[in-house]
């Protein structure tokens, strides 16, 4: 049963939001409806409540989707509100799609996209893993996070060949050591508002760290906004080279530790934008012509589904014709074909770029 304090609160923050002018994914589904269906439901295991679900998009009005799953029953109780949200975000992956099966593809079949260096100045391709077995951030108590932590970390020791390095952990963190990552963009920070109201942020630091391999090609984040995110990134355009590291370090991984997995929705994270392959591949590329032309520029994009964001990521602007562009669709596709899809656009781009 649902308390009556966490009712109460419920139906305070949907009369305001209801109420808002809030453009969120969110209220755009949340109906009268909807929101009676649900407000009494809790997930078996961890007995996640419809408010674990939303506060964060009760809090934030000017969220673009406010929600998120406390745990990974929570997308099966709570599908009515979920699934339209996913469906409308990813691109028409309806209630009754499937995700397919993991496939990292031919590995060898991506090349540099940019082999002369004019243009692409980063690449970097990352995935979201949650561990079976641990509800995401809302539901974790201090002693799970730790658990987790101090699992990944004798994990990713294992490591060999280029994937080794050294995890650290952001608990007494040294100075000179958080100041290095910081300026190597790697040190994240405590989440923003939107994840501090979804109840992501609790024991901070605790149980939260970060590993990198020596030549700091390939990291892992562990406990930030998901259990793990797994990142290959380097200078230039090769995303060849990238996306097998990318894949080799996953696998590995998986042979240590079982990831959350659904049948329908793919790889299990705490954010309905992120699921399926949980996929992004993105570069930081240098277009001036084109840049001075956004029009044409988001149009090209549009066609290879890409998502075109400022130079420090979203809500950013463009810092000297610098852009951060990625794949969008991370549903109903699989890995290669998500990577494909950006390697694509950004060849095309690079084509019209230098015809101009």
């Amino acid at each position: 049963m649902v308390d009556a304090a966490v009712l109460a609160k419920l139906e305070e923050g949907y009369a305001k939001l209801a109420a808002s002018d809030s453009k969120s994914l969110l209220k755009k589904y949340l109906t009268k409806q909807v929101f009676d269906n649900l407000k009494n439901k809790v997930t078996p295991t961890f007995k996640s409540t419809l408010l674990d679900v939303i506060q964060s998009g009760l809090e934030n009005h000017d969220s673009g989707v406010g929600i998120y799953a406390p745990d990974a029953e929570a997308y099966t109780v709570f599908a009515e509100l979920f699934d339209p949200i996913i469906e409308d975000y990813h691109g028409g992956f309806k209630k009754t799609d499937k995700h397919p099966a993991a496939d990292f593809g031919d590995v060898s079949t991506f090349g540099n996209v940019d082999p002369t260096n004019e243009f692409v100045i980063s690449t970097r391709v990352r995935c979201g893993r949650s561990l079976q077995g641990y509800p995401f951030n809302p539901c974790l108590t201090e002693a799970q996070y730790k658990e987790m932590e101090s699992k990944v970390s004798s994990t990713l020791s294992g490591l060999e060949g280029e994937l080794k390095g050294t995890f650290y952990p952001l608990t007494g963190m040294e100075k000179a050591v958080q100041q290095q990552l910081i300026d190597d963009h790697f040190l994240f920070k405590e989440g923003d508002r939107f994840l501090q109201a979804a109840n992501a942020c609790r024991y901070w630091p605790s149980g939260r760290g970060i590993y990198h391999n020596d030549k700091k090609t390939f990291l892992v984040w562990c406990n930030e906004e998901d259990h793990l995110r797994i990142i290959s990134m380097q200078q230039g355009g090769d995303l060849g080279e990238i996306y097998r590291r990318l894949v080799t370090a996953v696998n590995e991984i998986e042979k240590r530790v079982p990831f959350s997995h659904d049948d329908r929705l793919g790889f299990l994270t705490f954010c309905p934008t992120n699921l399926g392959t949980t996929i992004r591949a993105s570069v930081h590329i240098k277009v001036p012509k084109l840049a001075s032309n956004k029009a044409k520029l988001e149009e090209v994009a549009a066609k290879y589904n890409l998502q075109v964001r400022g130079t420090r990521g979203e809500h950013t602007e463009a810092e000297g014709g610098v852009y951060d562009i990625s794949n969008k669709r991370r549903m109903g596709l699989t890995e290669y074909q998500a990577v494909k899809e950006m390697y694509d656009g950004i060849t095309e781009l690079i084509k019209l770029e230098k015809s101009l």
